[in-house]
């Protein structure tokens, strides 16, 4: 369930996104629509946080307003190049390039720990339980992440989806397209992705998050909001 880790793997994503940090210069995108409702769930007081997967760090910087301190990290070179130029006004952020597969993460350090639209490239088996380690009791675990449709009721709300998504891009950006060298790389770096649908990400939580909020978001995204009480 979930991705498959392998080093190849990773140099793809990282070769991917690369790529994608210096074609799109736009920070609204259909997970930044729901950084304001996981902003809702960081805790108070809230000293150590973690991004994992930070892109260009926009919800690094919705992090770093009720933190003491920030970890965000990164495969992508460019993604971090581009984070730090965008968070001049936010000493308290530490942008680094980093796999957290491989990275080793404090023990009970964290009071929040946030991933957006990152997980599905990684082993969900192994990286929750690594997050959880990491987490102090009392703290908060925040994901977002796209989800694979399945059945009628997932089919229905995707195709009510798209002019919700063609009209806040229109508001957005003021185009309903990207062009289409951005829409290519997204294209390009979609081939390799694949998803949990929402019942295994159900399934996820009962074995590995007991307790956790799952919420299914009209724009192809979920979110799991947990908090680590023993």
């Amino acid at each position: 369930m979930g991705a498959t880790f392998t080093a190849e793997a990773m140099s793809t994503i990282r070769a991917d996104f690369d790529r994608i940090a210096l074609l799109s210069g736009e920070e609204w995108d259909h997970s930044s629509q729901y950084h304001d409702f996981l902003s809702q769930h960081i805790p108070s007081p809230c000293r150590e946080s973690l991004e994992i997967g930070c892109g260009a760090g926009a919800f690094s910087r919705l992090l770093a307003k009720p933190s003491d301190r920030v970890l965000a990290l990164d495969l992508s070179p460019n993604m971090i190049r581009i984070a730090k130029e965008r968070s001049a006004l936010f000493p308290n952020i530490d942008f680094q390039v980093a796999d957290v597969m491989s990275r080793e993460l404090p023990a009970e350090n964290f009071d929040c720990i946030a991933t957006v639209a990152t997980l599905h490239h990684l082993p969900i088996a192994e990286v929750l339980p690594k997050i959880k380690r990491s987490l102090k009791v009392n703290g908060v675990l925040l994901i977002l992440d796209l989800f694979q449709a399945e059945g009628l009721f997932d089919a229905v709300t995707s195709t009510l989806a798209v002019p919700v998504s063609m009209g806040l891009k229109l508001i957005r950006h003021g185009r309903m397209m990207a062009p289409r060298h951005v829409r290519e790389a997204w294209a390009e770096h979609g081939r390799h992705d694949s998803y949990l649908t929402l019942a295994q990400v159900h399934k996820v939580c009962a074995d590995i998050l007991p307790g956790a909020e799952v919420k299914k978001h009209l724009l192809w995204r979920y979110s799991i909001i947990w908090k680590k009480v023993a």
